[in-house]
């Protein structure tokens, strides 16, 4: 068979992912089939990565957001996902365990990656999750929150925090644990339940 690595995973890569996702092995199997066939490097590039992205949201623009998450994945900074990283993001972005899920959601904040987050990140990260809502559900959100600086504004406010201040690993987790509406506002989840409900209108 040759080099069967190529084409197979290895047990111990297989046992860490089905410990630590909800994946079973039969899928893990078949996306790593799908994933050699798109990347035969075994790698997938930021490149790839924001192309997948934007397949997902054809009325947006998710390069930012992408570049995003592509950062906050990409643990080794190699400039490339492995599969490992690859199915560790599908796993989080998807349904990981609720504190699985708010680390990576502070790693994705913390854009310098210097273990605090400030005003300046959030809005950052927010105005990427804005250009991948389409202008027309963007006049459904509510009034004070309808604008990446406005949406910043109350999830700072939340926090308690000055303008300056920063916002630990620790803080953050609790923050959003604490409060829903936090979590609410920090990710995507919202447009998307806009989207569905214009999806059901068309029907």
């Amino acid at each position: 068979m040759g080099n069967t690595k190529s084409s197979a995973l290895s047990k111990e890569l297989l046992e860490d992912l089905k410990s630590n996702t909800k994946y079973s092995e039969a899928e893990l199997c078949t996306w790593y089939q799908s994933f050699l066939k798109e990347c035969p490097g075994g790698k997938i590039s930021k490149e790839q990565f924001e192309g997948i992205y934007a397949s997902f949201f054809p009325d947006a623009d998710p390069t930012a957001y992408a570049r995003h998450v592509f950062r906050s994945f990409d643990t080794n900074a190699d400039g490339t996902l492995d599969f490992k990283e690859y199915i560790v993001a599908l796993h989080l972005t998807s349904g990981g365990k609720t504190l699985q899920k708010l680390e990576w959601a502070f790693a994705l904040y913390d854009v310098d990656g210097n273990g605090t987050i400030s005003k300046n990140e959030i809005v950052e990260i927010v105005r990427s999750i804005f250009n991948m809502i389409p202008a027309d559900d963007q006049k459904n959100l509510p009034e004070d929150e309808n604008t990446p600086e406005k949406r910043s504004e109350k999830i700072w406010a939340f926090f308690g925090k000055k303008d300056n201040d920063k916002i630990s690993e620790g803080e953050f987790i609790q923050g959003v644990m604490d409060n829903k509406e936090i979590l609410r506002l920090i990710q995507y989840d919202e447009p998307q339940k806009i989207k569905d409900k214009l999806k059901a209108k068309k029907h």
